[in-house]
């Protein structure tokens, strides 16, 4: 299938410089493309993940994918998009971002598979051996400064006496189009995608490149994700959804996509997974007649978690969702990984020197699930205490080592919402 039309029906796609000669061209040859990514974090988030999906499906469909790591941008900072100058990073911070985002991208793209192989490549390389006044006299002649202060984020922050624009972020434009000549001259690369924050930057690259070299080229932008409640999204009260487990942990990943409104589910799952879109269509069929079921947050949820995070890992999650919120749950079957991934997400106490069999209201108050001997009495006589999914009605009753899950933990669950976990030393 013609990848254009793909980048279009998945959602990838809210304006080009010429749509029907960009199409033309995916249809008749293998195209290289590049999206830039300014490491200012050790890790992507979820807000970088629209145009790296683009990238892995031009390769799925048999184009070429660079990703372009801004270890030369990334010390300047692009002013797209922002209200105030961003703050300068070192060269040492940039390039150990670059290795953090590095182990990420090949989760995406196939940097070993041929003609058509991922490249990863740091625009420092080239940018760090160009002077000013070369800069200045084979670039900067091509960039009208009228049309430059014409944008819009320009025009706020020059009106702006508090804000104002450096001659440092002003000058991004020309780097990034830079980028794209190199791109283009040494890798054949013909198309920059971006968000459409960059539509500006896409054009004067391109732009640059006509008046140059003449080379045919394009611009493409994704648009701006935005929720059914027009939030950003992405966006939590904790901030990015990173992809380091590190910075935001696999399960709490996972509930993100969970937590998705039905009305954004099947947009989410065409933009975020590598599922066809015949699957996609059948799967809100089936979650449209009972959505309380949450069919289609769920495959969401596990497909990017998968994707991200690894299947291993993923299926932890899912089993420690199950956990937490299924009071039926069979724990016989619990592994140590998901056991280790609770350990996180919960109460959770390491308890020493406990001589077994246990009584449970002693664990319960020793564990910290129960502030005292009498509260776990009471929770007790209410019924509402499972250890390890039994139910606890007896106020004398214990704990056993032959009962633990694999051999040192319990699971303790105090009505609907509290959860506690307990390891024996």
């Amino acid at each position: 299938m013609n990848a254009f039309d793909v980048l279009r029906q998945r959602g990838y796609f809210e304006w080009c410089t010429n749509e029907e000669r960009l199409s033309q061209v995916m249809n008749e040859e293998m195209i290289t493309a590049y999206v830039g990514f300014d490491p200012t974090a050790d890790s992507l988030h979820v807000g970088h993940l629209i145009p790296l999906m683009a990238l892995g499906w031009l390769q799925r469909l048999g184009h070429r994918p660079i990703a372009l790591a801004g270890g030369g941008t990334g010390l300047i900072g692009d002013p797209s998009g922002k209200s105030k100058e961003r703050n300068l990073i070192t060269l040492e911070a940039v390039m150990h971002n670059i290795e953090g985002v590095k182990k990420q991208l090949v989760k995406f793209l196939d940097f070993d598979c041929g003609k058509n192989s991922a490249l990863l490549l740091n625009n420092y390389d080239w940018l760090s051996k160009i002077t000013f006044l070369e800069v200045l006299h084979d670039v900067g002649k091509y960039f009208s400064v009228n049309n430059l202060i014409a944008r819009e984020y320009i025009r706020s922050r020059l009106e702006d006496p508090e804000k104002g624009i450096s001659y440092t972020e002003f000058s991004y434009v020309l780097l990034q189009a830079m980028d794209f000549k190199y791109l283009n001259e040494h890798y054949n690369c013909r198309l920059q995608m971006g968000g459409n924050d960059q539509q500006g930057n896409l054009l004067a690259g391109s732009d640059y490149i006509r008046r140059t070299n003449g080379a045919e080229v394009f611009g493409l932008t994704q648009p701006l994700l935005l929720t059914s409640s027009g939030t950003k999204f992405g966006k939590t009260e904790a901030g990015a959804v990173w992809l380091d487990p590190e910075k935001t942990s696999p399960y709490k990943f996972y509930q993100f996509w969970f937590n998705t409104d039905d009305r954004d589910a099947a947009r989410l799952l065409k933009l975020y997974t590598f599922m066809p879109l015949e699957e996609i269509e059948a799967l809100m069929t089936e979650h449209n007649t009972a959505p309380e079921k949450r069919t289609a947050q769920k495959r969401l949820a596990y497909e990017v978690t998968r994707t991200v995070h690894g299947e291993k890992t993923a299926d932890s999650v899912v089993n420690v969702s199950e956990i937490l919120f299924n009071p039926s749950i069979n724990f016989s079957g619990v592994s140590e990984e998901t056991c280790n991934m609770l350990k996180l997400e919960v109460p959770y106490t390491l308890l020493h020197d406990v001589e077994f069999p246990a009584g449970v209201v002693g664990v319960l108050s020793a564990s910290g699930a129960c502030e005292s001997n009498g509260e776990a009495k009471r929770a007790i006589r209410q019924g509402g205490v499972s250890v390890n999914g039994a139910k606890i009605t007896d106020e004398k009753a214990a704990v056993d080592r032959d009962s633990l899950v694999n051999g040192k933990y319990i699971f303790v669950r105090i009505g609907r919402k509290k959860f506690h976990m307990a390891e024996f030393a």
